[in-house]
């Protein structure tokens, strides 16, 4: 019986030792992940779409009176201003015309002042009934007639004097020339008066279109009191150009279209940005970002957090008992380091952001705090409407 007892002893003995074995080989097998638990907060939140630069005032130099093109003055494509001459045409006929008009002006002030010496001496005349009244009257109407015509020929000089004017073509902006449309020695006239373009750079707009169905999203937002928008013309536009790097202005919107262009289904919004070095040229295509408005009760993880499955995104949270679960998630908008979950978290989840390559589902895992990066200030997103049509 002793020896029985003493056998039985050592058994159990051997049976707890290799449970115990067994548990701490489970638990060197947990694999430690860094987490964070999720909860609501205010995060802001920028749109992110592609625009295209337009200048704030693009004028067509076109001649104002008929006859030959005789210089182009300009250099192609150069920057010039207000005042800059662009071209002349001959001048020539337009000065003998004015001086043709000018001929004729002297000449009706002679005859004025004849008229005027005419009805000067028959007044006193007809006061003595030495005239007859209609004798008094053709004179105050020869003298009126006479003043009338000098008008006309003063008007007639006046608009010699533009046409003289109008040869000499100058720029009334200042901005960017384009190429001459017309050559040295070409005939202008009303049908082809065209000669080139000049486009204002400073400032310089930028325009880009939001959907229907953003547009709506975006108010229904507001409305519901999801998303915070900073109100009418209020959102700050920043704009990144082609080579990665954001161009110094801000901007603000300054027009949105009322309606909905039926051929694309979108809203025409614009923004205005000061160009005072002539960085932005008509035409370009630039990334714009609108700041201001903000997620009111968000939740965000890292974005190194957020997987891609069949499903779907996805991301790996540790559950009560400690082990590794997939958790289906709708992403939305990204906010610097971090990306805004709309749906399939709730507050106190608790999210693995670290060694996620090695996580199975159903597998132990031994938490840690995880420190995110600093979160930046900018969340991209689909377009939402400007400002002025949201609100």
């Amino acid at each position: 019986m002793r020896l029985l007892g003493l056998v039985c002893g050592v058994a159990l003995a051997a049976l707890s030792a290799c449970k115990s074995e067994q548990g701490g080989e489970q638990a060197k097998q947990a694999l430690p992940v860094g987490i964070i638990t999720v909860g609501k907060a205010e995060v802001p939140v920028v749109y992110e779409f592609v625009g295209q630069t337009q200048s704030s005032q693009e004028v067509e130099i076109r001649a104002r009176v008929n006859g030959f093109l005789e210089k182009r003055v300009y250099t192609e494509g150069a920057l010039v201003h207000a005042g800059d001459v662009l071209f002349r045409m001959d001048a020539k006929p337009f000065e003998a015309l004015l001086e043709a008009a000018q001929a004729e002006l002297k000449q009706q002030q002679a005859r004025l002042e004849t008229a005027q010496a005419n009805l000067n001496r028959v007044r006193p005349l007809a006061a003595k009934n030495a005239l007859s009244q209609k004798d008094l009257d053709d004179s105050i109407g020869q003298e009126k007639e006479a003043a009338a015509a000098v008008e006309q020929a003063r008007a007639d000089v006046i608009n010699a004097q533009l046409n003289l004017g109008y040869t000499t073509v100058v720029s009334p902006v200042t901005g960017l020339s384009s190429f001459a449309k017309k050559q040295d020695g070409t005939y202008i006239d009303a049908a082809n008066s065209l000669l080139t373009y000049v486009a204002k750079l400073d400032p310089m707009w930028v325009k880009f279109s939001l959907s229907e169905n953003e547009l709506l999203k975006f108010r229904a937002d507001v409305k519901s009191g999801a998303l915070k928008s900073p109100g009418e013309g209020a959102f700050d536009v920043k704009i990144v150009l082609a080579d990665g790097s954001t161009f110094p202005e801000s901007g603000h919107i300054n027009f949105s279209d009322a309606s909905l262009d039926s051929a694309t289904g979108t809203y025409l919004v614009r923004a205005e940005f000061a160009n005072p070095g002539g960085v932005l040229r008509p035409g370009q295509f630039v990334r714009v970002k609108l700041y201001g408005a903000k997620l009111t009760s968000a939740m965000a993880v890292p974005q190194v957090a957020v997987q891609q499955g069949d499903r779907g995104a996805y991301v790996w949270t540790v559950d009560k008992d400690g082990k590794a679960q997939q958790r289906v998630v709708e992403t939305g908008e990204w906010n610097g380091n971090d990306w805004v979950i709309r749906a399939g978290l709730r507050p106190g989840d608790k999210v693995v952001v670290e060694n996620l390559v090695k996580l199975q589902p159903g597998i132990p895992v031994a938490p840690h705090p995880f420190t995110p990066p600093p979160a930046g200030a900018a969340t991209s997103a689909t377009p939402p409407a400007s400002p002025e049509s949201a609100q």
